[in-house]
Formats: structure tokens, C-alpha cells, sequence
């Protein structure tokens, strides 16, 4: 079954650019990552400090995959003096739209 992810990012006042930057090597990794279908990282006009992303998996295997990979362990830590907080993460079941 395909996974999607929604996930919300709270970052520190005036450390947005700075948490773009921290996931640059993860967008690039991701493009490799077999089983990752979609990864998206999005900015919120309404609120600089929230980043959100859009992910979407071929399977469980794969989002376990991404979720333990070198890359996203590097970038999580780098992370933990830019966030004010854990990212807040909903797991969704994919059934259907464009380009599925």
C-alpha cells in the first residue's frame, strides 16, 4: 500500500533559511532512495517558522528505509538547534488522485 506524509516543522524565530539549508543533503539524497515517490519540502506564507513536507512511499519498506537512512539521521541532528520542537508527523494511506 502507498504511505503518504504529512509533516510539520516548527523552526526556531529567524532560523528558517538556516533549516533549509540543514535538509539540502536529504532533498538530494532522497532522488536515490528506491521506493520514495514523492518528497517535498514546502515553506507557509503565513508562518515563516513552519516547514512542511509532502512524502509519499511505494511502501512500508520504503519509508523505513528514509526513515533510517544515514542522511536523515545527519540531518535530524543537525536540526536540534534550529527546530522548537519534534516534528509533528501524520501517516496517511494513499487511495487515489493524479499522478498516483
Amino acid at each position: 500500500m502507498t504511505i503518504g506524509i504529512v509533516a510539520k516543522i516548527t523552526i526556531q524565530e529567524g532560523k528558517s533559511e538556516e533549516a533549509i539549508a540543514a535538509f539540502q543533503p536529504l532533498l538530494a539524497a532522497v532522488e536515490d532512495e528506491a521506493g520514495t515517490v514523492r518528497y517535498i519540502l514546502h515553506t507557509d506564507p503565513a508562518n515563516p517558522e513552519l516547514l512542511w513536507f509532502y512524502e509519499q512511499y511505494a511502501d512500508q519498506a520504503a519509508f523505513d528505509a528514509h526513515g533510517t537512512s544515514d542522511t536523515m539521521k545527519a540531518v535530524g541532528m543537525s536540526l536540534r538547534t534550529i527546530a522548537a520542537g519534534r516534528p509533528e508527523i501524520t501517516i496517511l494511506n494513499v487511495v487515489g488522485g493524479k499522478n498516483v
